[in-house]
């Protein structure tokens, strides 16, 4: 049976104190800025499943009432070299293959083990990803450029050639920790996870270079990460969903090859046709659970300021903060 409730962080908190959660008033030096409530007469919904199966993954997708048709292209990290935390091949192999999908990534910025295509491959190999579906590094042949309007730092987003290929989008993340963003959600994967690698300098340095990361101010950067996955979500429209799987939750990022071990409990599958309701309830749920180990994600959150990334992301229209959130176990 789905269970909807219109969520405030106050609401998130109550339900989950029903549940051996408590507040995050326990810790309330951490909470996010407030800001005022967004008149919304029909919130986006978030679907939710404790449990994490891939069972649980494929349902959830269902649950949207979105079919992802024609050439379908599943946003993914294949995770670094020497990282484990990242989302496991036998987990999301269900859905994937429900679809029809090709896994895609683009090159990294930083060097490392998914600098260039042959060893991004061979990485995607290695982390047994291309034994369950096609694997498409995007910006093996070049880049392109989506338009952006309304951006305060960006003017275009630029991502991999190959995304053009495609007629829908799923972005599947793994919902964690981030050491520039302070969180990984779906507006990062969507945002740098399809940028091409001078896209992804472009985002970084806010706008500056595709050349260098430069050193832009901390906001700008995570407006810059909240313009680029605008860009992409006007690109494709009503053919794109985005579903988080909150689990291994480390305050460091899959593209991270040494992270840090995860120090709270796993929280559960989540879904939205909004990525800004879907990375807010995210973030709520950690602030809401009863786990003491959350304070060391929520210190990575607030500490590179990450929420500001969803209010800029409300402000330019990229999607909402305030949700209904629909149990589904």
């Amino acid at each position: 049976m789905k269970y909807p409730i219109l969520v405030s962080m106050m609401t998130i908190m109550s339900l989950y104190a029903g549940m051996g959660c408590s507040s995050a008033s326990d810790n309330p030096e951490n909470k996010p800025e407030e800001k005022p409530d967004v008149e919304l007469t029909d919130p986006p919904k978030v679907y939710m499943f404790k449990e994490i199966n891939s069972q649980n993954l494929v349902r959830i997708y269902e649950a949207l009432g979105r079919e992802a048709t024609g050439r379908v292209a599943v946003k993914l990290s294949t995770g670094e070299p020497g990282g484990h935390n990242f989302l496991q091949p036998a987990l999301i192999k269900d859905l994937v293959q429900e679809v029809n999908g090709t896994i895609v990534e683009c090159n990294t910025a930083y060097g490392g083990g998914r600098g260039n295509t042959e060893a991004h491959r061979r990485a995607a190999e290695a982390h047994g990803f291309t034994a369950i579906a096609p694997v498409d590094i995007m910006d093996a042949d070049g880049e392109v450029e989506l338009p952006l309007s309304g951006g305060r730092h960006l003017t275009r987003d630029i991502v991999g050639s190959h995304y053009l290929n495609y007629e829908f989008t799923i972005v599947l993340s793994h919902f964690k920790g981030h050491a520039m963003g302070g969180f990984g959600g779906a507006v990062k994967n969507m945002s740098i996870g399809i940028a091409s690698s001078n896209g992804k300098r472009y985002i970084h340095s806010a706008g500056a270079s595709t050349t260098s990361w430069g050193s832009p101010a901390q906001d700008d950067f995570l407006e810059s990460m909240a313009e680029a996955a605008k860009a992409v979500a006007d690109h494709c429209g009503e053919n794109i969903l985005y579903i988080s799987v909150a689990n291994n939750l480390s305050v460091d990022c899959d593209c991270d090859s040494s992270p840090a071990d995860p120090q709270m409990g796993d929280i559960g599958i989540l879904a939205s046709l909004d990525p800004v309701a879907l990375d807010r309830a995210c973030t709520d749920l950690v602030r809401a659970s009863e786990d003491h180990g959350k304070v060391h994600l929520i210190e990575r959150i607030d500490s590179r300021h990450g929420m500001h990334t969803l209010d800029h992301a409300e402000t330019i229209g990229l999607g909402y903060q305030k949700y209904e959130l629909v149990r589904l176990d």
